[in-house]
């Protein structure tokens, strides 16, 4: 029996619940989530559009709320504690040295799960994106990831998503480009005046998983820099990947 909390916090609680019922029972509107929860359907809104934005909902085209992506994948079979705080160091380093947003990434099915952030120190910067999702063909990480994969599988992973979501032919010749290059830039592909490098970060594992990414304002992305940034990138996946060989991560 698990009572309620004596000093419980509604909005948290309504959230709970709301993800609760969407994994359970499906599509929801948002009148259909106000009447549920007994509140207005401005807070219901609210409520929802914060699932929304850390991946326990999403919204289809009809306007109806679903399961989002942390509801629905499994959990990323990587020990994320222990690689996260393998990985801390590197990352606060790497964004030190850039001053921009730099991101651990771990690729679950076609999402990309960020795992770790260390924000720029410039006044406009990229946010925190811990704990959000974004879908890996998108994500400079999660493109990352993928090229490190047959074009076999990932035409079989795509081929039972909807095929309306991404030209797969266009995919595939892409992560062609970033196979051969051995990174992936994300121009302003998830969010508009947002630019991302991401490299994968190999381990003894035959499955390449993570990645690591640096954000930054569009405006501030110059091409001249490009091959200096990739290097500090690769240079502070090397360190990931010797931290990832002396211990016992899979």
């Amino acid at each position: 029996m698990q009572n309620k909390p004596a000093y419980g916090i509604d909005s948290v609680d309504h959230a709970l619940q709301l993800a609760a019922i969407l994994q359970q029972e499906g599509a929801l509107r948002v009148t259909d989530a106000a009447e549920r929860l007994g509140v207005a359907r401005s807070t219901a809104h609210r409520l929802l559009a914060m699932l929304v934005y850390r991946g326990f909902a999403e919204q289809n085209v009809d306007r109806h709320y679903l399961a989002g992506p942390i509801l629905r994948l499994p959990a990323a079979a990587e020990p994320v504690a222990e690689l996260r705080r393998l990985a801390l160091p590197h990352l606060q380093a790497l964004s030190a040295w850039t001053t921009e947003t730099v991101n651990l990434v771990v690729v679950v099915e076609e999402m990309a799960r960020f795992v770790a952030t260390v924000e720029g120190t410039q006044v406009l910067r990229v946010g925190n994106r811990e704990g959000r999702m974004l879908p890996a063909h998108l994500a400079s990480g999660g493109r990352a990831v993928l090229a490190t994969r047959s074009e076999e599988e990932v035409h079989a992973l795509y081929s039972v998503r909807d095929s309306t979501v991404l030209d797969l032919d266009a995919l595939l010749k892409d992560l062609r480009r970033v196979r051969r290059q051995g990174f992936a830039i994300n121009d302003q592909g998830t969010e508009i005046g947002v630019t991302a490098i991401g490299q994968a970060v190999r381990g003894p594992s035959s499955e390449v998983k993570t990645a690591v990414s640096i954000a930054m304002p569009t405006a501030r992305y110059r091409r001249d820099r490009l091959v200096e940034w990739v290097q500090r990138l690769a240079a502070t996946v090397k360190r990931i990947e010797q931290g990832i060989e002396s211990t016992t991560l899979p």
